[in-house]
């Protein structure tokens, strides 16, 4: 038996787990992908902190955020993590992530929309690369034990206790069931739910939140949804906010500015898509900015601009549409990442730890995902239930879980499962993305539901067992499933806009709405309501 089993090689995951080994747990990191692989190489831009106080403040940092969230976050979680910030940096500093730095050898920070002050940190615009690669780096070092290209079916839970998970060997096709003292989910947000519409990897299908739900866990804030403005046009590929942040424009065919470009990601996204609803093209201008500081600053957007949508930043104009990009809601937890079923934990973009809100500031995700991921790691080791033994475990779950593949591979193959993976997700962005209202998003509700009922007529085509990665995208799919029809209840339910939630139907703040939205299921529907903001 484990001390801590993390789901998820991200950032959050890894610094997790360096912090359960530092306190000497028996740690394991289980991984879909191998960990390079993981979300945290999209983010690039970079990572907030105020490392130099003569010119910018914790409280400034705390305000900028709380700001951002519409006022539906924790203060003191937030200051939690704006304290830290600091001390995280450094850590990252001395462990080897090579931050830009500036003719005084200091740490270099860039502007980043929505905040008052400079206080962004980067590695050109690799940040998130670079980050996860060191930790990773430490976790060899370290001698973390990893199982890979290993994917969570469920959760053990007993008496509203988690025991361990019951997970699938993708390359054997094996069924295995491991158990632990206490489980760390990290395993990544919701936005690759809007497939086609989202700058996210398709292996980012929602499975830890997902799988949470059906264990009992409750779910915070599924309805806020950010999309980012600036993703090439055609693929999606994200082209990071550094780039207006070190002065790029945005600019209409005539090339002419129409909104300032370092507001909150919300506005700048439906200014955009308002343009393009309008059958007109929008650009990033970065030609002024002059071939040399493009390379230094935004090398790889440069690439990406070349490869994908075959334009020379320094040269012409960039064509860019606004995708799904992060997720604020999650499994709710608090500050130390417990949720509501005893030794499970989560940390990341897959819990809301009441500080992003409504909306999140560029530059605070990384900041969270090192900062809790770290603290959460901790506080699991010194929090360890040690009444657990493997002799009071009792769960059939491995058998059931067992039974329930051998029943997919029974199932009829008689819709495409990757046409209804498309439909699905033009079915979220026309429905319940940027702007919606009570009819779109029930005609989502009805057209996802419908889906969701011929699942036993999708089915997978593969049956072999080993490497069947039909099988594998069939079970993500029932994954982005539950979790679409979540975000769907919970955008129905808030009758109000706030921060990324738009509604055209009541496009004002009501402060009656001042709440965290809470969804459970029960009796295996979706449940949603309103508790305090705490």
């Amino acid at each position: 038996m484990y001390d801590v089993i993390i789901i998820g090689s991200g950032a959050a995951g890894l610094s997790a787990a360096l912090s359960a080994k530092e306190k000497n747990s028996k740690t394991l990191v289980i991984s879909k992908t191998q960990p390079t692989h993981s979300q945290t190489v999209q983010a690039q831009g970079g990572i907030n902190a105020v490392l130099y106080e003569d010119k910018d403040s914790i409280e400034q940092h705390v305000a900028d955020t709380y700001n951002a969230s519409k006022e539906i976050s924790s203060k003191d979680n937030i200051n939690f993590m704006c304290s830290n910030a600091k001390d995280t940096i450094n850590w990252l500093d001395e462990i080897g992530v090579p931050f830009n730095r500036d003719k005084e050898n200091k740490i270099s920070q860039r502007k980043f929309g929505g905040t008052k002050k400079i206080r962004t940190c980067y590695s050109s615009d690799y940040t998130g690369l670079k980050i996860l690669h060191t930790l990773f780096d430490q976790c060899i070092k370290n001698k973390i034990e990893f199982l890979n290209e290993h994917v969570l079916l469920d959760l053990i839970v007993e008496d509203k206790i988690c025991k361990g998970v019951v997970i699938l060997d993708i390359l054997s096709g094996e069924i295995k069931e491991i158990y632990s003292k206490s489980i760390i989910l990290a395993t990544g947000g919701y936005a690759g739910i809007y497939q086609n519409f989202t700058t996210n990897s398709y292996s980012n299908t929602a499975d830890g939140i997902a799988i949470a739900l059906r264990a009992g866990a409750k779910l915070s804030n599924m309805e806020f949804v950010q999309f980012h403005p600036t993703a090439l046009v055609n693929s999606n590929i994200l082209i990071s906010e550094s780039a207006r942040g070190e002065g790029g424009y945005l600019v209409d065919k005539d090339g002419n500015r129409f909104i300032d470009e370092l507001k909150a990601r919300d506005e700048v996204a439906r200014a955009i898509y308002t343009r393009i609803t309008n059958k007109e093209s929008v650009y990033l201008d970065l030609r002024h900015l002059g071939l040399e500081k493009i390379n230094d600053l935004m090398p790889q957007e440069r690439r990406l601009a070349l490869e994908f949508s075959n334009v020379k930043l320094e040269e012409e104009l960039l064509p860019i549409n606004p995708a799904a990009h992060y997720t604020m809601g999650g499994i709710k937890t608090n500050i130390n990442g417990q949720t509501n079923i005893k030794n499970l934990y989560a940390s990341g973009e897959c819990a809301q730890a009441n500080i992003h809100g409504a909306n999140r500031l560029g530059g605070n995700s990384l900041l969270e995902i090192v900062t809790l991921g770290k603290h959460i790691g901790s506080y699991a080791s010194e929090n360890i239930d040690n009444e657990i033994s493997v002799q009071d475990i009792n769960s059939n779950k491995l058998e059931l879980i067992k039974e329930e593949i051998e029943n997919i591979f029974e199932y009829k193959n008689e819709i495409n499962l990757y046409k209804c993976k498309d439909e699905v997700g033009q079915i979220l962005f026309d429905k319940a993305g940027l702007f919606k209202d009570k009819n779109s998003l029930n005609e989502a509700l009805k057209q996802i539901n419908e889906i969701k009922n011929s699942l036993d007529e999708i089915g997978v085509v593969d049956k072999q067992k080993e490497y069947n990665k039909n099988l594998l995208e069939f079970l993500e799919f029932r994954n982005i499933l539950d979790i679409a029809l979540v975000v769907i209840e919970s955008a129905l339910n808030r009758e109000e806009s706030r921060g990324s939630h738009y509604r055209v139907d009541y496009p004002n703040i009501d402060v009656s709405y001042l709440k965290n939205s809470k969804a459970v299921l029960e009796e295996n529907k979706v449940s949603c309501s309103f508790e305090d903001v705490v």
